[in-house]
């Protein structure tokens, strides 16, 4: 008979303590929502280093599929680089007849002169618009097995273990000054890609091309542009 009256007495005492929170609670006003949580910070660890050094550039037309996009653009261009030549010919023809012409009229001799200047002037123009246009076909070659080569070239450093790698294709702008002969890896790379690749070797059919340096590339570096054969 005495529980009663205690369970009643607690049942109200609970009462009133929520009813005293409720009040402070509304007292202190709106509660800020909780912070959420910082993300967790992942700390940089040292890892041994792995370096690998290539000469991109070359790699890209040393290999077999480089090789053969060069001599497609250059046998493109063998009717233009002809043609520049037959003209070459004939101005320094013309240039040999008017120096031992020593018997023609004056009108005549500018007559001459002019048309020597017209040509000179039409085999320069012709001679940019050729060189352009065979750096631009080469450029668009270089871009195409370079994008293949760098896919090999990247494979090849995560398969080996490799944690940084340097382009050292163009030894005027490297800020590499020293490094150990086994870091160059661009002959693995290069037999890495023909592998990969399939492209048999060209046939041999004159010196092997200069490197060229794409304008696609971050460097800002002017293009060095092999030679029209």
């Amino acid at each position: 008979m005495n529980r009663v009256p205690k369970l009643s007495t607690a049942l109200a005492g609970v009462a009133t303590l929520l009813c005293v929170a409720n009040l402070s609670a509304q007292a202190a006003g709106p509660q800020a929502p909780a912070a959420a949580a910082a993300p967790a910070v992942v700390q940089p660890q040292a890892i041994p280093a792995k370096i690998a050094l290539i000469a991109f550039e070359q790699a890209v037309f040393a290999t077999n599929e480089g090789q053969t996009a060069v001599q497609t653009v250059q046998k493109k261009y063998d009717p233009t680089k002809a043609k520049i030549q037959q003209q070459e010919t004939e101005v320094e023809s013309l240039q040999k007849q008017l120096q031992s012409a020593t018997t023609i009229s004056d009108d005549e001799r500018q007559n001459r002169v002019r048309t020597i200047d017209a040509k000179q002037k039409a085999l320069q123009r012709d001679g940019e618009d050729a060189s352009a246009a065979y750096q631009n076909d080469l450029q668009e070659a270089y871009g195409r097995v370079a994008q293949k080569v760098n896919v090999v070239f990247q494979k090849y450093l995560t398969d080996n273990g490799y944690t940084l790698g340097l382009d050292v294709s163009n030894q005027q702008n490297s800020n590499v000054l020293f490094a150990a002969p086994q870091t160059d890896v661009t002959r693995a790379v290069i037999d890495a890609y023909n592998t990969s690749s399939g492209v048999a070797a060209p046939p041999v059919s004159g010196p092997a091309p200069t490197t060229v340096r794409p304008t696609t590339t971050p460097r800002t570096t002017t293009p060095r542009t092999p030679p029209a054969r």
